[in-house]
């Protein structure tokens, strides 16, 4: 896998992805940016997030569980001092569905944070992370 940064000005950076897309990065005003785009560490929780609903979606499908939507609310924490990794990471997912079982969700973001969320997995090396849901029945 590989990516590009672009400095564009002050603290606005264009990051290109290998299968072809963009996304700009910027900074608040304070930090010198104008407020452009998501701030960097924003971007690994978004992505951490798309990558833990990927696998909650696919695992619930391949079960041939009715699932029509699924979002995941992330809140963190950062430590105070440099490097400010993530200390504390929650997700709460809300998944919408025919005949959803308890279980059966649980299981489906259980083996996500546990064997296939590469993002997670990885910042778990320096965040607590926990998980919780809810199901809303069609």
């Amino acid at each position: 896998m590989k990516a590009r940064i672009k400095w564009v000005e002050g603290v606005s950076f264009l990051g290109e992805t290998q299968s072809g897309h963009a996304v700009l990065m910027d900074g608040p005003p304070e930090g010198g940016g104008r407020n452009l785009g998501p701030r960097p560490m924003e971007m690994v929780l978004l992505g951490t997030g798309g990558c833990t609903s990927y696998d909650v979606i696919h695992i619930l499908k391949k079960g041939r569980h009715e699932v029509s939507d699924c979002h995941v609310e992330i809140e963190a924490d950062r430590a105070d001092s440099d490097p400010k990794v993530f200390t504390r990471i929650h997700f709460h997912f809300v998944v919408k569905g025919k005949g959803l079982k308890e279980e059966v969700v649980k299981r489906a973001i259980e083996l996500s944070a546990e064997k296939y969320c590469s993002a997670s997995i990885m910042l778990g090396k320096t965040a607590d992370i926990t998980h919780d849901f809810e199901i809303i029945a069609e």
